[in-house]
Order: structure tokens, then C-alpha cells, then sequence
């Protein structure tokens, strides 16, 4: 969707598993045993859909951490 913002969120499951998730999007990017690997697998996937927000989000809900994800596509790169 042009001039929208990609993003990611890294949310805790009611199982204990962390996932990665779309805003707006019902089923999870990925599903991981551990918070870091669901990080780590955030920033790949925005990283190969264009870069944009990675949001980690604590066992509280609230967000603890967010990150500028650099695309991997870039013809132009700094």
C-alpha cells in the first residue's frame, strides 16, 4: 500500500511462544520458542520486504524496544 509504513511487532502468545506479526494481518509471520529469535526473524523479513519498524513488545503487552530496519534491496545504499 503506497505511503504506508511497513512494520513488524514481536508479540508474547498465550502459549509462551513469541510471534512476529503484521499489523492488520491475522496469522503470524513466524512463530519462535524465544523472544531474541523472534526478534532476529523480524528483522530478516523486514529487512527482505523493504526495510521499515521492528516493535518488540515485553510480556507486559507494552512496547520495550524499537528498531529502524535497513531494506536489503536498496539500489542506492548511504
Amino acid at each position: 500500500m503506497p505511503g504506508k509504513a511497513n512494520s513488524r511487532d514481536v508479540v508474547r502468545r498465550d502459549d509462551g511462544t513469541w510471534a512476529v506479526t503484521k499489523p492488520g494481518s491475522q496469522r503470524a509471520s513466524a512463530v519462535t520458542p524465544t523472544q531474541d529469535a523472534a526478534a532476529r526473524r523480524g528483522s530478516t523479513i523486514l529487512h527482505n520486504d523493504g526495510g521499515g519498524e521492528l516493535r518488540i513488545h515485553g510480556t507486559d503487552g507494552q512496547i520495550r524496544d524499537q528498531r529502524t530496519i535497513a531494506p536489503g534491496n536498496d539500489p542506492y545504499p548511504p
